[in-house]
């Protein structure tokens, strides 16, 4: 049955009173120009045009956020898998959501986290160089991709295998901890069986960590 529409049925849908929706092209945007802060005003445009025309600009490290740099094997044994669709669902349920960005070039993975934890986490940083893991803040930059660049994006270098979702929300360091421990041992129980057995493999993972 149909009846007229009048002018009441068009009105915009209202959130409840002290409830603010935020669309995610919004949440974006926000993020956008966030992560942007960290240059100086003259050099945001450039960096827009970067993502427009390469996909990827140059931030510094250090104001906003630093990274923890982690070596695609020892993801990939946290995954149990070397499907990217697989790695990036584990990463991202592993720090609950916090924001990575993939190099697919040099097979590493680059986890946002706070600015102070290069300062906090000096001595483990130092422990942790042997397995190829970095923890990079003041006095370097990082290449990160647009924020809609995602693995789906062929012909693109980096992407994001866990998404910025919103401005300042980065790694939790616990979680980083615990995702490195864990990887490390498994990668270490990998080795293992390769010593008893070279010609084993599981789902890939020991020849990925030879790589």
């Amino acid at each position: 049955m149909s009846r007229n529409i009048g002018q009441q049925d068009l009105r915009p849908v209202t959130p409840e009173m002290g409830v603010v929706v935020h669309t995610s092209a919004e949440r974006r945007l926000a993020a956008e120009h966030w992560l942007l802060s960290t240059l100086p005003s003259f050099g945001r445009e450039r960096a827009r045009m970067e993502w427009q025309e390469h996909s990827v600009t140059l931030l510094p490290l250090g104001t906003l956020f630093a990274a923890v740099r982690l070596p695609g094997p020892l993801i990939r044994a946290m995954a149990a898998s070397t499907k990217p669709a697989d790695v990036d669902a584990v990463l991202k349920e592993a720090l609950q959501g916090g924001p990575v960005i993939c190099d697919r070039h040099r097979s590493r993975y680059y986890l946002l986290v706070p600015a102070s934890v290069p300062r906090t986490w000096h001595e483990a940083a130092t422990d942790w160089q042997a397995a190829d893991v970095a923890v990079i803040g003041r006095g370097t930059y990082l290449g990160v991709p647009r924020l809609d660049a995602d693995r789906s994006r062929s012909g693109i270098g980096s992407y994001w295998a866990v998404s910025m979702e919103s401005p300042a929300v980065l790694c939790e360091p616990l979680h980083v901890a615990r995702l490195i421990a864990a990887g490390h041992e498994l990668l270490a129980q990998a080795h293992q069986l390769d010593a008893v057995d070279p010609t084993a493999s599981v789902t890939g993972l020991r020849h990925d960590a030879r790589k």
